[in-house]
């Protein structure tokens, strides 16, 4: 029975590294040695697996049909060993997580950080950037997310929190400029606002039973980072339309105010994906269940 399993392993990685000196490379074998076990498989299966050429080999139809029912059976193993793994007591080993630059470091983060204090096992490898990555390709275990996730089937997602979003500015520029009162009255004040590759961002507002409304205010100034658009605000610039995360504490301090606090403010889910697999590591599982039950919290909705 062993040997069956190391044959079935072989092929697999024969098909799926395209070849079998790929195959070899990756599983530190001679090129040799796989030929010999994809034909002692072939032999003991009485069909043949691959058409063979001098310079590549490419399934048959009989190998096309075992390669399938033998990835079932491997994930099906795969995910028995990760079963096991999740239900270890110790979060151990290594995480790797793809998240937003600033909204990461503020929020996600800290939180992550608290995992790992608890599980001296845990090593963590957090990837700050607004690059939307290939968890698989990147080799991540979790990613976080915000605002519309495109379609990928290969992926899982949860929402773990949602980001609201206001309108602030200084006190000093409500005083010079006056309070806006309606969203119409924006289009009366300056405004600093969030570039995305040289496009401004428009700022949406919610509307019952309709996509959100677009507003495009006046700005001389565009910037691509937020922290420096409530820099701005809160220098006299103008108002800007932020998560409540990033402003929570400058609203507390009274550095910025809140406008339109009574229009409701749009609100992005927060999302986090993972490969699809039969069972989750426990590590990862971990993580996802933290985030989902600080983050919110850890984002300040409580403005």
């Amino acid at each position: 029975m062993t040997d069956r399993l190391a044959g079935v392993a072989v092929f697999v990685e024969a098909v799926d590294a395209g070849g079998f000196a790929a195959a070899a490379t990756r599983l530190n074998l001679s090129r040799s040695a796989v030929g010999k076990t994809i034909a002692r498989l072939e032999e003991r299966l009485a069909t043949r697996l691959f058409h063979r050429t001098t310079r590549s080999q490419s399934l048959t139809e009989d190998g096309q049909i075992y390669y399938e029912r033998c990835l079932r059976a491997l994930d099906e193993i795969k995910g028995g060993e990760a079963m096991l793994e999740s239900g270890r007591r110790e979060v151990s080993g290594r995480l790797r997580v793809s998240m937003p630059f600033l909204f990461g470091r503020h929020c996600v983060a800290p939180i992550l950080l608290r995992l790992a204090a608890r599980h001296p096992g845990l090593e963590l490898d957090l990837n700050f950037s607004d690059r939307v990555v290939d968890l698989v390709e990147g080799g991540f275990d979790l990613a976080i997310r915000n605002g519309h996730l495109g379609e990928d089937a290969s992926l899982i997602t949860r929402r773990v929190a949602q980001q609201r979003m206001t309108v602030c500015a200084s006190p000093a520029y409500l005083e010079a400029h006056g309070v806006p009162r309606t969203l119409s009255a924006l289009a009366e004040h300056d405004a600093v606002t969030y570039t995305n590759r040289g496009h401004p961002q428009e700022w949406l507002f919610p509307q019952p039973g309709a996509a959100p409304l677009e507003i495009m205010p006046k700005s001389r100034l565009h910037f691509d980072a937020l922290d420096a658009i409530a820099d701005a605000a809160a220098a006299g610039m103008g108002l800007a339309w932020l998560p409540c995360w990033l402003v929570a504490s400058q609203i507390r301090r009274g550095e910025l105010v809140r406008v339109l606090a009574d229009i409701p403010g749009l609100v992005f889910n927060v999302h986090a994906l993972w490969p699809k697999s039969p069972h989750l590591p426990l590590r990862v599982r971990s993580a996802i269940d933290l985030l989902a039950a600080n983050l919110s919290k850890a984002m300040g909705h409580d403005l």
